[in-house]
């Protein structure tokens, strides 16, 4: 991404926060949700963004949405941005399988690959507890699930699909075992050191991992004590193939590598449409720079695609609505470098000329909510102007130089929500008494 500037003499800031103070509209509680709600409509798809990965109101506000939606509208499912296999533990747990953990505590502190903080924290605690509640009222074919649609899990997916095959298919067992033994020299890292092999030998474990994808898609039908366990180890088969490639494509400079994961993860959404049914309707939560269209941002300019945009291409615009999520200033947490230590850090006031600068101006530091079928034709909004995003790794003092995604707000998404002053979230094993509850838990679930 480039560099923001903090003002651009094109545009007319005067003109937009004259709009934004006219047409945004108070957010303080849930009930003033009501006009987003009246826009989703009969929307299939709802992608509700965030701006960091470790802010407490993104994840709150994401939340008591996603209730209004699955009580009101009657949503199927969440998919989130994460890994197949721990959020499946917690989808089980929602649903209230026997095998599925005896309290959410047990079954978050599972998640062992960092940034454990994205999903190992009391926010998602709060609303998966709600959700399991929920569902006690319906049979098991009609509970709501959570997934996970990310593509990172490789050794994760690889023992799930192992433990399955040991049980139900010998054959494919020994294939998965092959695939597994490729890898086993590459092991130590997060793909780093298979991408660096596969640069001297292009097709290292390809085609085992092929040869195991098609060994158990073939032999699916013959799968069918568990329905959705059956779903589960053909998603862990695609997990390891589009991570192969997403490893290989690591070594290349570009965007194949951002694009594989991002096509993975509508794949994985076309998947889980599919298992659930014709009439089926999917709340999607992942960073504000998966779900907004990339085609509204510099990203595009880059070769870059992302989960907002292929949906709205696949899909009719009225079935596609996306959310995304800003603020002013706060607190986050995060790393300052990858594998770093998970700590609280200090998120600055945004810089001038920002849409977060701009939303905090008009709004005397006020929440809003902005729906952008009010102001998509204005013309002071089709300008490229910088938007905040914060990923697990951070350091403010930097942000300037890399933090701002050039943004076309209105084109981005459907509906913005702004924060004027966020709070960290509260992760589960932070520091020795990380199980300690907050305070506020369950944060009005």
């Amino acid at each position: 991404m480039e560099t923001f500037k903090t003002t651009n003499n094109n545009i007319n800031y005067d003109a937009i926060i004259s709009l934004l103070k006219r047409t945004s509209l108070p957010l303080e509680n849930p009930t003033d949700l009501d006009p987003l709600m009246n826009y989703i409509g009969d929307a299939k798809y709802v992608l509700l963004g965030e701006a960091s990965h470790g802010t407490h109101e993104y994840y709150t506000w994401r939340a008591k949405i996603s209730q209004r939606l699955i009580q009101e509208k009657g949503f199927y499912f969440i998919a989130v941005e994460g890994d197949w296999p721990d959020c499946y533990r917690l989808n089980r747990f929602a649903k209230g399988y026997l095998d599925s953990g005896k309290d959410i505590l047990n079954v978050l502190t599972e998640f062992k690959r960092w940034p454990t903080w994205m999903w190992a924290n009391w926010e998602i605690a709060a609303f998966i507890d709600w959700l399991k509640i929920y569902n006690e009222s319906f049979p098991v074919d009609e509970r709501i699930g959570f997934y996970g649609l990310d593509v990172y899990s490789f050794r994760e997916s690889m023992n799930s699909i192992i433990q399955y095959l040991e049980k139900n298919d010998p054959k494919a067992l020994a294939i998965a075992k092959t695939a597994m033994k490729c890898f086993e020299p590459y092991g130590k890292d997060e793909g780093q050191s298979y991408a660096r092999a596969s640069s001297f030998i292009p097709e290292l474990c390809e085609k085992e991992i092929i040869h195991m994808l098609t060994e158990i898609l073939r032999n699916v039908p013959n799968y069918n004590h568990d329905l959705e366990n059956v779903l589960s180890i053909e998603q862990n088969a695609f997990v390891t193939r589009n991570a192969e490639k997403y490893y290989r494509a690591m070594i290349r400079r570009g965007s194949t590598s951002w694009n594989i994961r991002d096509q993975h993860m509508v794949s994985t959404i076309d998947r889980l449409m599919k298992f659930h049914g014709k009439d089926a309707k999917i709340i999607i939560w992942e960073h504000n720079t998966h779900i907004g269209d990339a085609r509204a941002t510099d990203m595009i300019s880059e070769g870059m695609v992302n989960v907002g945009q292929l949906l709205r291409e696949q899909y009719a615009t009225d079935d596609v609505v996306a959310v995304g999520f800003g603020s002013y200033k706060g607190s986050v947490i995060a790393g300052r470098e990858w594998g770093d230590s998970m700590r609280k850090i200090k998120v600055p006031e945004a810089v001038e000329g920002s849409w977060e600068h701009t939303f905090h101006i008009a709004n005397n530091g006020q929440n809003r909510l902005l729906l952008m079928n009010k102001v998509k034709d204005e013309k002071c909004l089709s300008s490229l102007i910088g938007h905040r995003a914060i990923g697990v790794v951070y350091n403010p003092e930097h942000e300037r130089f890399g933090n701002y995604v050039p943004t076309i707000l209105p084109k981005r998404y459907d509906a913005f929500i702004f924060i004027d002053e966020t709070n960290a979230l509260h992760p589960i094993n932070i520091e020795v008494n990380g199980n300690q509850i907050p305070e506020t838990y369950p944060f009005g679930m």
